[in-house]
């Protein structure tokens, strides 16, 4: 069983000489707009490999030059990799450890017995399988206290100054720009300090170390104290941290994005993978410092990206704004503006319909969705259970009205995404009518004591009781049953699965198992689908739909030599955090302001997750908020380039299962 299948989708093929070039004159080329020097590996693997060579070859050197090396090493998750290479070049006798000596590169405070540690993660991942001597590994005291934390941190400090300073620091970029702790705001010349750890940290500590409740304070070497290494390695993968590391790697440094200060260090390496330089010039618009390998895709965008520059719509693009913008090529190409600008034009204007179930009986030469059969059934896979009218509650519209056999099916119960006040206010009203209907019973009396006891001494991050998670699983069904009634889903076409994957009754998640595949393997078979739509968050903030979506995948795997599944298209949307590239596109759903407006009616029967929802994190704006902009963004940006003029659009992109 296959159940990763999301980390495999690559939507783009990235030439290899844009990331790896065989000339150095060439790859000079590349990196003009870099400050950073950025090491592009095709996978994580390859860069963990890559990150283990360098330190091992870091560590003999200074080894045999002072007799040891000191390094600051960091726990973080993309870290981990790389630590389990070098374990590996040290058992194969490439690299001798006994002679490092490690500093804690930052640590929860205070310390909790029972609580998440950075020195114990690190010794998990790499300390305990090496010959580091114990008395060689450094950590910030534990007996530190709020009111001699200063002088606590001077004293680690004098303690790195005392080994003669650090020579080698390896840490993770963090998805806001962090470098150990050093959040955004963080001067490059902060030193060795107590850190307020923000709700975007919080959250990546909880889901690192399977905690429900993170650290709120920290302690943490500077930045100043991680430019004093002679050598800095960083790592970072993953589609979540393309954005971060661009504004890292090309913006000008700012203290908003504290790992922008390494551009000013003369011996720093950044690794990453081709996910997470999805937005470096070299990769996302090559034209700007290279010839190119143009394909479909990287036209759409370089012309999306030159109708920005002008201010033009697409067929009003002349010879002269491809030569004045670095696109000659392309006039080369294809002999004339007018030729370029017509492909793409009609490329975007397929990508367009208003039909997303397809068109019955009609010419589908060039459209996204098939004509037959009609009508379709079809399956929508809900993450949450209001993620199927959040992301595409118009096309999910559509598709019912058009007559299709539509099923809804929510992956997970959403039930820790429920607030007790929200429970209680059911409560209340249960308490006044349950006289009334006669079910005033010692059940019925017992239950709400139980729950009001609960609710009334609940400590932060306790899992609530079984009854609870049940009754909060309840109100998250009802809301989308009445959501799926409103839009006009058949009521028996309403599924709610409950991976068990998800019902741990805390924000930890347990992994994703054969049993979870096989739940969503039985729905696929009872309605042998035409249309499927899945999530296709790859980078969603807290993890759940990523698992959801590969829970379907996986499923789809095993199935994809069936019949009926050759007849099957997969389409993936995106939620309320971000929306497809215009270049990947496929299709795209207009949708009328009165749409919107029942779109919105949609989301809003989902009454607990409007402002107690507690996932909203940094963006105060509400889910159907984000929708509407979303949507609204995407109508504008096709509008901007000369096609017609929509109120908003949904976005989707086709998923080939993998052969």
């Amino acid at each position: 069983m296959k159940t990763d299948l999301s980390s495999q989708i690559k939507l783009d093929m990235i030439p290899r000489r844009y990331y790896n070039p065989d000339s150095e004159i060439e790859l000079v080329a590349l990196r003009r707009e870099e400050k950073i020097y950025t090491k592009i590996c095709e996978t994580a693997a390859e860069g963990a490999d890559y990150l283990a060579a360098q330190m091992a070859k870091y560590i003999n050197r200074y080894t045999e030059q002072q007799g040891k090396c000191v390094m600051a090493l960091g726990a973080g998750v993309s870290t981990h990799r790389a630590y389990a290479a070098l374990i590996k070049l040290y058992k194969e006798g490439k690299v001798n450890l006994e002679n490092v000596v490690v500093f804690n590169l930052c640590a929860f405070f205070p310390v909790q017995p029972d609580g998440p540690s950075t020195l114990a993660k690190l010794n998990e991942v790499f300390l305990s399988a090496t010959n580091i001597k114990p008395e060689n590994i450094h950590t910030f005291d534990a007996a530190s206290t709020k009111e001699n934390v200063f002088e606590s941190t001077q004293a680690y400090e004098q303690a790195i100054e005392n080994e003669g300073g650090l020579d080698v620091v390896f840490c993770e970029l963090g998805t806001n720009g962090s470098l150990a702790f050093n959040e955004p705001g963080s001067p490059a010349n902060s030193y060795c300090r107590m850190v307020l750890l923000g709700s975007e940290a919080r959250h990546q500590v909880a889901s690192d170390y399977k905690c429900d409740t993170a650290p709120t304070t920290a302690l943490t070497l500077g930045i100043a104290n991680i430019l004093s290494a002679k050598r800095i390695l960083v790592a970072a993968w993953g589609e979540n941290r393309a954005a971060i590391v661009k504004k890292a790697v090309e913006n000008a440094p700012t203290t908003a994005v504290p790992a922008s200060a390494l551009q000013g260090h003369p011996h720093v390496k950044l690794v990453i993978d081709l996910p997470a330089a999805d937005a470096l010039t070299r990769i996302s618009m090559p034209w700007k410092v290279t010839s190119c390998d143009w394909n479909d895709k990287l036209i759409r965008r370089a012309i999306v990206w030159l109708c920005q520059q002008t201010g033009k719509p697409i067929l009003k693009l002349t010879d002269k704004d491809y030569n004045d913008w670095g696109l000659g090529e392309l006039v080369a190409l294809y002999g004339s503006a007018y030729n370029v600008n017509i492909k793409i034009f009609n490329d975007l204007q397929h990508t367009i319909t208003g039909w997303p179930g397809g068109k019955p009986d009609a010419d589908d030469t060039y459209r996204p969705e098939r004509a037959n059969p009609y009508p379709k059934r079809v399956i929508v896979f809900s993450p949450h259970p209001d993620d199927d009218v959040i992301s595409m509650g118009g096309t999910l519209q559509r598709l019912v009205d058009q007559g299709h056999d539509v099923y809804v099916a929510y992956e997970t119960s959403g039930n820790i995404a429920v607030g007790d006040e929200d429970m209680m206010r059911y409560f209340l009203m249960m308490d006044k009518i349950a006289p009334m209907f006669g079910f005033a019973t010692p059940g019925y009396d017992k239950l709400t004591k139980e729950v009001r006891e609960f609710v009334a001494t609940k400590k932060a991050g306790e899992m609530d009781t079984a009854d609870i998670r049940e009754i909060k699983t309840m109100i998250r069904q009802a809301e989308a049953t009445i959501a799926c009634n409103y839009i006009g889903v058949k009521p028996s076409h309403i599924r709610f699965l409950r991976l068990p994957f998800y019902e741990t009754g805390t924000i930890k998640k347990g992994e994703l198992t054969e049993k979870d595949v096989n739940i969503v393997k039985a729905l696929l078979e009872e309605v042998k689908p035409h249309q499927i739509f899945v999530a296709g968050d790859l980078a969603d903030p807290h993890g759940t739909h990523r698992v959801c979506t590969d829970a379907v995948l996986a499923a789809v795997d095993e199935l994809k030599d069936e019949a009926w599944m050759k007849d099957c298209n997969i389409w993936m949307y995106r939620g309320a955090w971000a929306e497809w590239e215009i270049d990947h596109i496929e299709m795209a759903v207009p949708i009328s302001p009165e749409q919107l407006r029942s779109k919105r009616n949609s989301i809003l029967k989902h009454q607990s997750q409007m402002e107690n929802a507690p996932f909203l994190g940094d963006d105060d704006r509400l889910f159907w908020q984000r929708a509407e902009e979303r949507n609204r963004a995407t109508a504008a940006l096709y509008e901007s380039l000369g096609l017609a003029s929509y109120e908003a659009m949904e976005a989707f992109v086709q998923y080939h299962p993998i052969r």
